[in-house]
């Protein structure tokens, strides 16, 4: 994987351990998978159910929030995917940067990462936040987003919360379509 790595933008690690760089896929589910858990495979399933297409994962290298992952790191969580779908492996920290690498894709999400990727402060205010999800709008990209249990106990499931321009871009998923009160903080928090 890591020599295609070097030579690529973005590799992608089939469950079988072969790595490929091609082709692109039309759905994906980034998250961090500190550890892998079944809400995420859940909703990737629900997602491709909704979406009539596979949905693959995606770890980046780079976290607009956290530091690079070292070498090791990424080994041990990609390791993870084995038997269970394919994962690739960027270097892309924002969705706008993921839209270069994946025209056209839907990005599945939960809705606490929705609500990250609207907020204006990864984008330097909301002039380059919306000029964002103006080039996510024209690479073709869109998120469809689970609920998820907010930090009140509340289970939240998308209900906008930009300008109408960009309501396009968000597909909500229905408490009914999926609801696993799991995260990854939680699960690390009993080990």
């Amino acid at each position: 994987m890591w020599d295609l790595f070097t030579t690529h933008r973005t590799v992608c690690l089939n469950p079988d351990g072969v790595a490929v760089a091609e082709p692109r896929p039309l759905a994906l589910l980034p998250g961090s998978f500190n550890p892998l858990h079944h809400g995420h495979t859940t909703l990737a399933a629900v997602a491709a159910t909704r979406l009539g297409v596979p949905v693959h994962f995606e770890l980046s290298v780079a976290n607009a929030d956290k530091p690079e992952l070292p070498r090791e790191e990424v080994q041990r969580r990609v390791a993870q995917f084995t038997r269970v779908g394919s994962v690739w492996v960027t270097r892309a920290a924002t969705f706008d940067a993921k839209a270069d690498l994946f025209p056209g894709a839907a990005f599945v999400l939960g809705w606490d990462t929705a609500i990250r990727v609207i907020d204006p402060k990864y984008y330097g205010g909301e002039a380059g936040r919306d000029a964002a999800m103006r080039k996510l709008m024209n690479c073709g990209c869109r998120f469809v987003v689970g609920g998820r249990v907010d930090s009140r106990g509340q289970f939240r499931i998308w209900e906008g919360g930009l300008a109408d321009e960009f309501a396009p871009l968000f597909v909500a998923l229905t408490e009914d379509d999926f609801r696993t009160d799991v995260s990854s903080s939680q699960l690390r928090g009993r080990v």
